[in-house]
């Protein structure tokens, strides 16, 4: 039986670092680092929780091509259950190339393939009804799930018992708040970045975008800030934030799938909302020490060993 859920995007990544310009015409440049990793708001939570020691059934689509073979024996190889992670075979696998700056900071070049095609027939409604919780990862990359669809697989995971949290994978566009409006009142927590948040609501103002999810029927707020922190704000109560670990950032790819798995281990155990945001700190914290989504988390027990040690950039 699985604890965990996990429905929406798989990707592959294929990173460069350090990247720093393109070589006009044909011309050659160097890279100390080239990787391939399995990621989206989906796949990489889905490799993360396996690594805390999580019984996690991921759920999406993949192409009928190499890059789907290793997006799924990557995965079956950390230990996600993979038996529903379905093969279309018309679109080609989602991937992405990521040029990594040397800040960690990266553009990406993205071909969302056969994310479009997932549906929620494609739910396997037996395993969401044994499990804790129900992740959605990529609102905003699914077209078949976007809107009135996702609104009906958050309500009847949360009638079969199931916490639902929901991750965002979006750009600024102008139907973002009629797209998620009707599955807002039946998100547990919400987990998007930031900057994803205030495109969502159009605002940069943390406590607008706070009160106005509220309003909208979020149960908690579960913002991403990147160097300061994360934001936790349950609904009726204060805000709390949390202040980010000090490291030396790498590529930050993946970082907030790596929160996503670590705050929903949190929760597994009986956390309350912010102890459970501090191990998901933790493991994005140590995601963004590597390159790629799959990179820093060997375990539980280092994530913990790495929350209580390490340093944090404020009090």
């Amino acid at each position: 039986m699985s604890q965990v859920v996990s429905f929406g995007a798989h990707i592959a990544d294929a990173l460069g670092w350090p990247f720093t310009a393109v070589p006009p015409g044909q011309q050659l440049s160097f890279l100390e680092e080239i990787k391939f990793t399995v990621a989206g708001t989906a796949a990489a939570p889905s490799v993360n929780l396996a690594k805390l020691g999580v019984d996690v059934t991921t759920v999406g689509r993949v192409g009928d091509d190499t890059i789907g073979e290793f997006v799924r024996t990557t995965m079956a190889r950390y230990g996600v259950n993979t038996e529903h992670l379905l093969v279309d075979p018309a679109l080609q696998t989602s991937a992405s190339l990521l040029p990594i700056r040397t800040d960690g900071s990266r553009p990406a070049l993205h071909v969302i393939g056969a994310n479009a095609a997932l549906t929620e027939d494609d739910v396997p409604w037996d395993v969401v009804g044994e499990a804790s919780v129900f992740h959605l990862g990529g609102a905003f990359i699914l077209p078949g799930i976007d809107g009135a669809p996702m609104a009906r697989i958050l309500q009847r995971a949360k009638a079969l018992g199931a916490t639902t949290t929901v991750d965002f994978l979006m750009s600024p566009r102008p139907d973002a708040q009629e797209l998620i409006a009707p599955a807002l009142p039946f998100i547990d927590y919400v987990m998007p970045n930031i900057e994803e948040a205030g495109w969502l609501v159009g605002t940069e103002e943390r406590g607008e975008i706070i009160g106005w999810l509220h309003e909208h029927g979020v149960g908690c707020t579960v913002l991403t800030l990147g160097g300061d922190g994360v934001s936790i704000a349950p609904a009726g109560a204060e805000e709390v934030v949390l202040p980010a670990y000090a490291i030396d950032v790498v590529d930050t790819t993946g970082c907030g799938d790596a929160f996503t798995a670590g705050f929903i281990s949190g929760l597994l155990e009986g956390l309350s909302p912010a102890e459970a945001a501090e191990r998901g700190l933790a493991c994005g914290s140590l995601v963004a020490t590597g390159l790629g989504s799959d990179a820093g988390i060997v375990d539980l027990a280092q994530v913990e060993e790495f929350r209580v040690a390490h340093p944090r950039l404020s009090s």
